[in-house]
């Protein structure tokens, strides 16, 4: 399987996943502590890639996403943004009310 089919498999398995530099408890840079920190204080689980683990996905993400930083926020396999984006959203209530609206989309589509 090549990087980009990985990619496109890992978004379309995870209906919340975070691109980010490290994990959610031991980010390794400041914006991807922030975007963690806002997607955990949303309360629901979600997947994370640690792209320093997998520099192919660093190198190939950007171009396949059209975004070039890190991290990357992808809800339901469209990308919502970079930390800048996910601390606006979040401030506003817009991220906390997207996060809720994909997960009960997932609990719905599981328990059919």
């Amino acid at each position: 399987m090549d990087t980009i089919e990985r990619i496109k498999e890992q978004i379309s398995e995870n209906s919340i996943l975070l691109y980010m530099k490290g994990s959610p408890k031991l980010p390794n840079c400041g914006f991807s502590s922030q975007a963690s920190q806002a997607l955990m204080s949303c309360g629901a689980k979600f997947a994370y890639v640690d792209i320093l683990l997998n520099p192919d996905i660093r190198s190939e993400l950007p171009k396949y996403a059209d975004w070039p930083t890190f991290p990357q926020l992808w809800i339901d396999g469209e990308l919502v943004g970079g930390c800048d984006i996910i601390m606006e959203m979040f401030q506003q209530g817009e991220l906390q009310t997207l996060v809720k609206e994909s997960v009960e989309r997932s609990e719905k589509s599981s328990a059919e």
